[in-house]
């Protein structure tokens, strides 16, 4: 029965740590956007564009260094590490519980 509670708190925290990496990659590909010149009107783009604006939570702006690239590099990419952390954070007390 041990067996089977660890399964399913492994599954669970290997779902959390997921969904941690898809939007952290969704911040990421947002970055890599801009830095590679992708057109903005391009569906692609401005689709993981508005994703990354949903996802990057109040870190949008957080920081004007008065180089817009620059500045999406620092503000996503916060935004991804903080995804990362947080979800491995749960994850990590998911796969303790029980």
């Amino acid at each position: 029965m041990a067996t089977h509670v660890r399964g399913g708190r492994s599954t669970a925290a290997t779902v959390v740590r997921m969904i941690g990496t898809v939007l952290a990659l969704i911040l990421v590909a947002r970055i890599l956007f801009l830095l590679l010149g992708a057109n903005p009107d391009n569906q692609i783009a401005a689709t993981v564009g508005r994703w990354a604006d949903t996802v990057a939570l109040w870190f949008i702006n957080l920081f004007d260094t008065g180089n817009h690239a620059f500045s999406v590099l620092l503000n996503y990419g916060l935004a991804a590490v903080f995804w990362l952390v947080v979800t491995g954070l749960i994850a990590r007390l998911l796969y303790r519980a029980g």
